[in-house]
């Protein structure tokens, strides 16, 4: 099993500032009262005349330090995109041997190796030349906030699909797996656990589908991870949250934009989460490759990042001409 750990945990990351940044920003670093007029006119108003929506990919790289992350691969990719007025989120999960063009290189390679060569810079300009959406922000974690997050919100309740098992003491972090199959509520130490299972060692079974298994595994946590961490009573815990979250993130979104989704904090829910996988198939070509299809891709992605408040109001006016 290679030594990979689950990174997608940065979702719920993403959410939490999305609902509380505002909060946070007032509270933990301490804006003062006289300031809080500049505050409205630099922060408040300007973001109502912001777009409707944010682009952003989520990368989860191979390093204990987010910080000290230049010259790994990601573990784990995903493109995001965000509506503050319907509170829609859309997620789509890109294998990491997915086989893409990187720009600089000679050859297509696997799309992990983008983070290797340019960071976060050149991940998100090799998914724009791979899906043809423009991609502006990101946001990557390390694996240590898969666990302090979990135990800030005092576990969170998954289906285990199988009895996982898994030792590998030479990994960084050593990977010791051990969890029975079943619903039940994982702590932080477990939840990295269930997240980083793929494979078996030697004469114990595998994870059905291998990496997208695990993506399967990944969005499962996803969903409960998010309806846990925006549970009301939890807002006793964003100082906790903030302290995690600035130790154990680096992302490019300037907090005005953070902001502009605090102040929609309400519209968004585990309900409006849409999830899917980049549609292809494994291939051996010298090496194991995942291979898009380019046709069925193409239209997942305009229905998961074309415009759908537009789209919803062309039927509602369709549906009521006919009415009418």
């Amino acid at each position: 099993m290679k030594k990979t750990f689950f990174k997608t945990f940065f979702i719920s990351v993403v959410a939490f500032s999305l609902i509380w940044g505002g909060y946070i920003y007032k509270t933990i670093f301490n804006v003062p009262l006289e300031e809080e007029e500049t505050y409205r006119e630099n922060f408040i108003d300007r973001m109502v005349d912001d777009k409707e929506d944010i682009t952003f990919l989520l990368l989860g790289i191979d390093a204990k330090d987010v910080m000290k992350s230049k010259g790994t691969r990601t573990d784990t990719m995903m493109l995001c995109k965000a509506d503050k007025f319907t509170g829609e989120v859309s997620i789509l999960s890109i294998p990491r041997d997915t086989k893409a063009y990187i720009r600089g290189r000679k050859n297509e390679e696997i799309i992990t190796h983008a983070h290797a060569y340019g960071g976060p810079e050149l991940s998100m300009k090799t998914v724009k030349d791979l899906l043809g959406v423009d991609v502006e922000y990101y946001v990557k974690v390390d694996y240590n906030i898969v666990k302090e997050f979990v135990e800030l919100v005092d576990g969170v309740e998954v289906n285990v699909p199988m009895d996982m098992e898994y030792s590998d003491p030479t990994a960084d972090p050593p990977l010791y797996i051990n969890l029975s199959k079943g619903h039940q509520t994982l702590d932080g130490d477990q939840a990295l656990q269930f997240l980083r299972f793929r494979k078996g060692n030697k004469g114990k079974p595998d994870l059905p589908g291998g990496d997208l298994g695990r993506i399967k595994s990944q969005q499962q946590f996803i969903k409960a991870a998010v309806e846990k961490i925006l549970r009301p009573n939890n807002i006793v815990k964003i100082p906790q949250m903030a302290k995690s979250f600035y130790s154990n993130v680096d992302t490019n979104i300037p907090m005005d934009v953070i902001l502009k989704f605090a102040m929609k904090a309400k519209n968004f829910s585990t309900e409006k989460i849409e999830m899917a996988t980049l549609p292809g198939e494994s291939q051996y070509l010298e090496r194991w490759y995942f291979i898009m299809d380019k046709e069925e891709s193409e239209t997942l992605v305009k229905t998961m990042f074309s415009d759908h408040r537009a789209v919803k109001n062309i039927d509602k006016i369709k549906n009521e001409g006919e009415t009418n």
